[in-house]
Formats: structure tokens, C-alpha cells, sequence
């Protein structure tokens, strides 16, 4: 017997709300979630990991409308076609995500300089007993 979750709990588990989950069902990134006689929702494993993998999509700013692109051909089975479009589209997606990275990277390397200079300006004021370590009001002008 497999286990299976309520919206609740699915909502638990993925960290999404009850609502976003019916949204992402009624826009077609999920597929119709399995229902009980009583007609609540019942997600399998399988729907959390798609969802955990949406989650990743998103997370990596990947728009809704390609995550609704990659849905569609994944419904559409592995078929040589479906597959090599999914493969293109994360592919390019994560050169997005690289170029991503690489700005992040820059802008943590300045604000890493930015901060050794203020400990730097820290400790020469410490070290000459004063409440200001240069003449300048602007002291990142002085790592320029």
C-alpha cells in the first residue's frame, strides 16, 4: 500500500501553502492530484518530488510560463522529442543560473572588501585611542 498525504499535509511537507498547491494544479504545473470519494486531494510521493523539483525551478528564477513548458513535455513522455526539449530548456536555464552565480559572486567580493576595510579602519582607530579612524567621511574612498 502506498502512502499518500492531504493537501495539508502536502502543504507541510513541500513548505507551500494549501493554496499554492491548487493553484500549481490549476494552471497545469501539477497534474490532477489523485482524489478520495470524498473528493479531497490525496498526493503520492511522486507528486512531492515533482513538486520538490518545481520548488528548484522557481527557486533558481526559472518563469512560470517555461516551468508550465517543461510540465507540458513531461506529460508528454519520454519520447525522444519531449526529452530533448526539456534538456534544452535546462539547459538553457542554467547557464541563466550561471550567469546568476557569477554576478552574485562579484557583488559578495566587493562587499568582502568592503568589510575588511572597515575592520581595518576598526583597528586603527582602536589602536590610536580615538573615535575615528580617518579624516574622511568616506572611508571606502580611502581602499580605492
Amino acid at each position: 500500500m502506498t502512502t499518500s498525504l492531504t493537501i495539508a499535509q502536502a502543504a507541510q511537507a513541500t513548505g507551500l501553502s494549501v493554496h499554492t498547491l491548487r493553484y500549481y494544479e490549476r494552471i497545469g504545473l501539477l497534474d490532477p492530484v489523485e482524489r478520495r470519494d470524498n473528493h479531497h486531494r490525496r498526493y503520492t510521493q511522486e507528486d512531492l518530488d515533482w513538486i520538490a523539483f518545481l520548488k528548484k525551478l522557481k527557486a533558481t528564477g526559472l518563469p512560470v510560463r517555461a516551468m508550465l513548458r517543461y510540465a507540458e513535455l513531461r506529460r508528454a513522455g519520454n519520447t525522444v522529442e519531449s526529452v530533448s526539449q526539456r534538456k534544452a530548456l535546462l539547459q538553457a536555464h542554467t547557464l541563466c543560473v550561471q550567469h546568476t552565480l557569477a554576478e552574485l559572486q562579484e557583488n559578495l567580493a566587493v562587499l568582502q572588501h568592503k568589510l575588511v576595510l572597515y575592520e581595518a579602519l576598526e583597528q586603527q582607530a582602536s589602536a590610536a585611542g580615538r573615535d575615528t579612524a580617518a579624516s574622511t567621511s568616506h572611508p571606502e574612498r580611502m581602499a580605492s
